[in-house]
């Protein structure tokens, strides 16, 4: 039973608060005085006042002046073991401790032999930002699917990625046969609206997320945050009207590749002006194959942060989307974001391999420039080991062997995609005071579009273009 504020200064007859710390209106201080009257009811009221004096005093020397309905709260909270993990206090005074004595932990100074542990004690205080799932391409050829319980059709589930510690999911609106014009928009549409319809669907594991704030609230209540992107730079059908109303739909990444505008020779008039528009309006450029061209001129025009979603070595491994070494010197210099991808292809088939690109990521372009990115559910083989998004700690157990500090660990998982998540927010904001939003139209600046091919006709027959 909840005592009523004040029923100990009235039972020793005092009808002023007590002046310090007691909200119940009782002085520290003092020795509680009997009430009045030794019947059964007083000896109650008394018993019933020394334990709620008890429980008060506890929850003031833990929280201050608070209330004690907000003590109560507040002890309910932490007795939770996944309050702390989320939050990161309870995980990070764990994996804290672990650094502090050279990776020994517990009671007894024992060392704590299994890295596995270790790893996801510091996953528990920072998890993955995945940045790239094709889970809404696999769940599209589905006729029904259980996300929640487990599904076994795909690679990405909300057990599993408890598991793996995933606290945010970039989701991938690639599309698949490369369509384009009207076609494309309309197909990108789709892909948004299914993975909004699956995160409406379970509430209790997946929430939106469009910022890096919103990111980081939906890890502290428990939820896997999911973002838009990237898309097919086909989606946008060549008009930047479309790519405003992609990103107030949500979406945060664009793949800048395959259009007449982000080509082999590089950007054109009108793939610069996408390029400011993006800044603009705050969607972050996606360079995983694009050409060495465009790479480079992205990487020199725009004031936001770039990303790979599904980069990795080239030197290491081959691979038409993984990145040269001055590459990844000049994606660390511009303070990009490299995405090392969990896919054998790229990576090869081992953990060990997949860690050997990281290693090398880390050691050109930084590793505040070093990412994860799962590519589950996208029809990539998976290293054995990691075949599906429970796997991470076991990757994070192999860097830990390697002696990454988990200060870099920390910037691997979450960090480096928050900060470029902010920084582009950022840049957006400030943009959006200096420039209006562009109405240039591909037919303007390059010469092509609807108009094109009747202005070449024109041309053709000896009259100049424009003419009636």
């Amino acid at each position: 039973m909840r005592p009523v504020r004040g029923a100990g200064n009235r039972a020793r007859g005092h009808s002023a608060p007590a002046p310090f710390g007691d909200p119940f209106g009782n002085s520290f201080g003092r020795t509680p005085a009997r009430p009045a009257g030794g019947g059964r009811s007083n000896g109650l009221l008394a018993a019933t006042w020394v334990r709620s004096r008890a429980t008060v005093g506890l929850a003031v020397a833990t929280i201050g002046p608070r209330s004690a309905a907000m003590a109560d709260l507040q002890d309910e909270l932490h007795t939770t073991a996944e309050a702390g993990e989320l939050d990161g206090a309870g995980a990070g005074a764990e994996v804290g401790a672990g650094a502090d004595d050279g990776g020994r932990g517990g009671a007894d100074g024992e060392a704590v032999a299994d890295p596995l542990v270790r790893a996801r004690a510091l996953l528990a205080g920072h998890p993955v930002a995945d940045g790239c799932s094709g889970l809404a391409r696999a769940l599209r050829h589905l006729p029904w699917y259980d996300l929640e319980s487990g599904e076994s059709a795909v690679d990405t589930d909300l057990p599993r990625l408890r598991e793996g510690h995933v606290g945010a999911l970039f989701c991938s609106l690639h599309l698949p046969g490369g369509p384009v014009g009207e076609r494309a928009v309309g197909a990108t549409l789709e892909q948004l609206d299914l993975v909004k319809t699956v995160v409406e669907a379970h509430p209790e594991g997946l929430r939106m997320a469009y910022t890096a704030a919103e990111a980081t609230d939906a890890r502290h209540c428990g939820r896997v945050a999911v973002l838009l992107g990237p898309a097919d730079a086909a989606a946008l059908d060549d008009s930047l009207g479309i790519l405003r109303a992609l990103h107030t739909l949500g979406l945060r990444a664009l793949t800048l590749s395959g259009t007449s505008w982000a080509g082999e020779d590089g950007l054109t008039r009108f793939g610069e002006e996408v390029v400011r528009e993006m800044n603009r309006v705050g969607v972050v450029a996606d360079l995983s194959g694009a050409s060495d061209a465009t790479f480079r001129q992205v990487l020199t025009l725009s004031r936001a942060p770039v990303l790979c979603t599904r980069s990795a070595a080239r030197a290491l491994r081959p691979h038409p989307a993984n990145l040269p070494d001055d590459g990844l010197v000049g994606l660390g210099a511009a303070k990009g974001l490299c995405l090392v991808p969990l896919a054998a292809g790229q990576t090869g088939p081992s953990v060990r391999d997949v860690a050997d690109h990281l290693d090398h990521v880390r050691a050109l372009a930084g590793p505040e420039c070093v990412g994860l990115s799962g590519t589950y559910d996208s029809g990539a083989a998976h290293p054995r080991d990691l075949p599906d998004v429970s796997g991470y700690p076991r990757l994070v157990a192999e860097l830990l062997d390697r002696g990454w500090p988990e200060t870099d660990l920390a910037l691997l998982t979450w960090g480096n995609v928050q900060r470029v998540l902010r920084t582009a927010d950022f840049t957006a904001r400030a943009a959006r005071q200096r420039r209006e939003p562009s109405t240039a139209r591909i037919a303007e600046l390059d010469g092509q579009g609807p108009e094109a091919p009747v202005q070449q006709a024109q041309r053709q027959n000896g009259r100049p273009a424009g003419s009636a």
